[in-house]
């Protein structure tokens, strides 16, 4: 059976075992900002932009209404767009701190 303790020094150990302190910390603060951007453009694009859509619906693309098209394809083309970047991102900040995998 596997035990996890309830807190977390022992994934704090591993961490500063191999980088130090000041670098773990630094490499959580881009990361952690990172995150909250990501989590950013998930809330504009699921609540917003749905919120809006009737207003939108006012702008026609290619015959097809910007609030219809926004809530039919756009956010979903926009999450699967974000996944990539968030990705490619964050491989750049491990990279940056030496931390990246093979």
């Amino acid at each position: 059976m596997l035990v996890f303790p309830l807190n977390w020094e022992w994934e704090e150990q591993i961490l500063t075992e191999k980088i130090a302190v000041e670098v773990a910390e630094a490499h959580w603060a881009k990361t952690r900002n990172l995150m909250w951007i990501s989590l950013g453009i998930w809330v504009v694009f699921s609540f917003f932009i749905h919120m809006f859509v009737t207003v939108l619906n006012g702008v026609v693309i290619a015959g097809f209404p910007l609030g219809f098209y926004m809530a039919a394809q756009g956010s979903l083309i926009v999450f699967v767009i974000q996944i990539f970047w968030f990705s490619h991102r964050q491989n750049q900040i491990d990279e940056e701190f030496n931390v990246a995998e093979d």
